[in-house]
């Protein structure tokens, strides 16, 4: 069991029978009364964040997360194929709802890891830096530059990221995963 102090960010616990991820924890004391812990939370299976605050008689099951590294095979009308490392005829699907905004950086043969909760897949975890080969790019275009400037470059998966002006068709870009973002250039 875990109690209400023990819930630091990063662990996995279950409540009413679902699994949350604390994203965020503090105390909070006031005069007279008991501690109560506040946190932000992440319901593993919606993705949904919530503000709660718990007493000191609240405790909870410790949830039972595994992870395992699959292959990313193909993607055919909203449904993502993928198999395991060591076995490629043990093959799986799942729905455009289950991966979410993540489906947009899956690269056909790249390693993910899914995340399972008594046995159902309940999420795809994908490496925090990708690589990727940029198809499209528009013309640099001279101009105001002395902030940076940045354009929408289109990359191999059919994402669109906005990229810095040197950034030309052909080139490999490293992409953060969690936020969408340009992280660099990698050198041909």
């Amino acid at each position: 069991m875990i109690n209400y102090n023990e819930l630091k960010p990063g662990v996995f616990f279950v409540m009413d029978g679902e699994p949350y991820e604390v994203l965020e924890f503090g105390f909070m004391r006031m005069q007279q009364r008991k501690p109560v812990a506040q946190t932000k939370i992440k319901n593993m299976l919606t993705g949904k964040v919530l503000n709660r605050n718990f007493q000191h008689t609240d405790s909870f099951q410790e949830a039972e997360i595994d992870y395992k590294k699959v292959k990313f095979l193909y993607a055919h009308r909203d449904k993502f194929v993928f198999c395991e490392m060591d076995n490629p005829s043990a093959r799986f699907e799942l729905s455009q709802e289950a991966i979410g905004d993540k489906a947009k950086f899956f690269k056909p043969n790249s390693e993910v890891e899914v995340v399972k909760f008594e046995d159902k897949l309940i999420n795809v975890e994908l490496p925090i830096k990708m690589q990727f080969k940029v198809i499209e790019a528009p013309p640099s275009i001279k101009g105001n530059t002395a902030q940076g400037g940045n354009k929408a470059v289109k990359i191999e998966t059919g994402a669109m990221i906005n990229a810095p002006l040197f950034v030309e068709e052909g080139d490999i870009i490293e992409v953060n995963t969690q936020t969408g973002e340009y992280s660099g250039r990698v050198n041909k």
